[in-house]
């Protein structure tokens, strides 16, 4: 019997093309699918008028999470348009670099003042905009005939070498953990999927859009998230499943209880990176069974929860997922912190856009190497253990220290600057930056505060909670800064540390 290929994102959207039931929410309003896919193929057709037929079809995105956005998704399934997600915290010259970078033709965005000087970009919301559209109005709907392997988008993610790179995202990395989860929570046409969490970011592409198409559902939008409008929008939409990354559990729990919190239509929650104390916490709170696993936008391993599996941990360790020795590469053995590594080969990993270097150095040995450090216990259970390479968790976003150094940099006065993750009370991390002064120089937090704010390529959540003022830097024999002994010191150390504001 031969085995049926994986679906890919078409294949998905295939069966909405007439459906006028369900659709597309936000706060605006609805859509149908068959409207909504109608308006993506105009939106191709503009797209597809607009493109050098001789450069890779790439468009950058840089929006909400709107009706649009999703658009954008639908229009690359109907004519091979590639979308670029770009991560909004990223500014100036960096968010240039990742648009070169992707090869992105043009880029489609609903905020224009972000976009950096000498970047091509349609501004989505633009009377301009709206007429060209119009002029293909009544584009057919035709599919293109991918094939699961073939490009669907690019996603910005931090390596461990601190800068982004951008990861091939296949057809088949959407369209099957799509149609696999609303498979397992039995999705279908009766439920609703809300997605607050970014749509630039794979978790919202590929546990929360795609699993809404694949369920045959309707999808409500929320252009960001919001805690407090986290609750109020199930009910309004009567939303029965939803995905997370991150702290967003946490922001919810921190909202005033309510008598009626369990009240409510939503089901199931899946998500990763919830901080372990919160998910029993929601789930009894608000009613809902919450599945929190663990993986990367590369996708090179993934863990999930079993019902039996300990607080606090991963999961089960798989055939596909082991943690060796990072200098040996040999299998650890209980309590003893290695590298997670999928042994089999590359997993779901398809690769980085034109950076053969760092794929390279993904698949050392034929292994996949996640750069993650983890324990197991006598059980086969993994435990997370901080990260290998130079990068820090924040809000469920990886993000690099060397960028932020080099911002940090061009503050008056400074020598040397170390850039490090501490331990966020909730989950992930927090940016923490040790800084050397020139000699006779005070710190004024307050004058470090209004530099911070006068950067137009720092992001929000790449600015530092704590400075710590020292006199000189750990270091090595060979010059190198012993960020583990600045990040486990944290803000208790004998130098001064400052909080900053925001």
């Amino acid at each position: 019997m031969t085995t049926p290929p994986n679906p890919t994102v078409a294949d998905l959207l295939v069966p909405l093309v007439a459906v006028t039931d369900r659709g597309v929410h936000d706060e605006a309003g609805f859509v149908s699918w068959r409207d909504h896919i109608q308006a993506a193929a105009e939106l191709a057709a503009a797209l597809s008028a607009r493109l050098d037929p001789g450069l890779p079809p790439h468009v950058g995105v840089l929006l909400g999470n709107t009706p649009f956005f999703s658009s954008v998704l639908v229009a690359a399934a109907l004519a091979g348009v590639v979308p670029v997600g770009l991560n909004p915290i990223r500014r100036g010259e960096a968010l240039a670099r990742d648009v070169a970078r992707a090869d992105c033709q043009v880029v489609l965005t609903d905020n224009p003042s972000t976009i950096p000087e000498g970047v091509g970009f349609i501004d989505v919301e633009s009377p301009e905009w709206a007429a060209e559209l119009a002029a293909h109005r009544g584009a057919p709907v035709t599919f293109a005939e991918p094939r699961p392997d073939d490009l669907f988008m690019l996603i910005f993610t931090s390596g461990t070498s601190g800068e982004p790179k951008a990861v091939r995202i296949t057809h088949d990395k959407v369209a099957f953990p799509g149609r696999m989860l609303a498979d397992r929570f039995g999705l279908g046409p009766a439920d609703t999927v809300y997605l607050s969490m970014p749509l630039f970011h794979s978790n919202a592409v590929m546990a929360g859009w795609a699993v809404g198409v694949a369920a045959g559902a309707s999808i409500a939008l929320r252009r960001k998230f919001s805690a407090s409008g986290f609750m109020p929008d199930v009910r309004r939409f009567r939303a029965t499943y939803a995905n997370y990354v991150g702290k967003p559990l946490s922001y919810i729990l921190a909202t005033p209880p309510r008598d009626d919190d369990a009240d409510n239509p939503l089901k199931f929650l899946y998500g990763n990176e919830g901080a372990p104390r919160d998910l029993p916490r929601f789930a009894e709170r608000f009613g809902v069974l919450v599945v929190d696993g663990f993986g990367s936008t590369e996708g090179g391993v993934a863990i999930a929860r079993t019902p039996d599996t300990p607080d606090g941990s991963l999961g089960p360790l798989t055939d596909e997922v082991a943690i060796v020795d990072v200098d040996t590469g040999e299998p650890c053995p209980p309590g003893k912190i290695g590298e997670l590594v999928n042994p089999t080969g590359r997993g779901w990993f398809r690769g980085y856009y034109r950076d053969e270097a760092a794929e390279a150095t993904r698949m050392v040995g034929g292994v996949y190497h996640t750069g993650d450090l983890a324990y197991r216990d006598e059980n086969g259970y993994a435990y997370f253990a901080g990260r290998l390479g130079d990068w820090m968790r924040v809000d469920g976003e990886n993000l690099g220290t060397a960028p932020i150094e080099r911002i940090l940099l061009r503050y008056p006065d400074v020598v040397e600057v170390a850039v490090y993750a501490i331990p966020d009370p909730a989950v992930g991390d927090r940016v923490m930056a040790a800084m050397v002064l020139r000699e006779g120089a005070a710190f004024e937090i307050e004058k470090f505060e209004a530099f911070l704010d006068d950067q137009p390529d720092l992001g929000p959540k790449q600015w530092p909670s704590f400075v710590r003022i020292g006199a000189a830097l750990p270091r090595t024999e060979t010059f190198k800064v012993l960020k583990r002994i600045l990040s486990a010191e944290g803000t208790e150390c004998d130098d001064p540390v400052f909080a900053v504001r925001r």
